[in-house]
């Protein structure tokens, strides 16, 4: 299997993916989606439905080389055309996975912002968290 394949794999395994048209665009409208993947064999609805919960944010969407059939098959399905990924590092890792990186320069400098956001924050968390045991053992 491709390695983004995996990727998509892991996302669902971790809770990280909403798969299917209503599910995603749940998430996207919840702002919740960081990359929005569909199927390059699905539906131009799809992929113009796929676009417009995108539209107007900063979540991506992409149209991915893979099968509705390949999609599905990796993540256990018997096929599945779009798919909304909700954590940005697994977001940004799938999309630097991706066969011709090039095409999909755009999402990628998105998403690595994004995901530096991210781990700055739960470094501050865990920094907050360790401040505020190490006070607390004090008094």
């Amino acid at each position: 299997m491709d390695k983004a394949l995996n990727y998509i794999s892991l996302a669902r395994k971790a809770g990280k993916a909403e798969l299917g048209e209503e599910p995603a665009g749940a998430a996207a409208r919840a702002l919740h989606a960081h990359l929005i993947v569909v199927a390059c064999d699905a539906s131009d609805h799809t992929w113009r439905r796929a676009k417009s919960y995108a539209a107007g944010t900063d979540q991506q969407c992409i149209r991915l080389p893979y099968t509705k059939d390949d999609i599905g098959m990796a993540i256990g399905r018997t096929s599945l055309a779009i798919a909304a990924i909700t954590d940005a590092a697994l977001a940004l890792a799938l999309v630097q996975a991706l066969p011709q990186p090039e095409k999909y320069a755009a999402a990628a400098d998105v998403l690595t912002a994004k995901s530096q956001r991210q781990k700055k924050r739960q470094s501050e968390a865990k920094a907050h968290l360790r401040n505020r045991r190490s006070g607390k053992k004090k008094n």
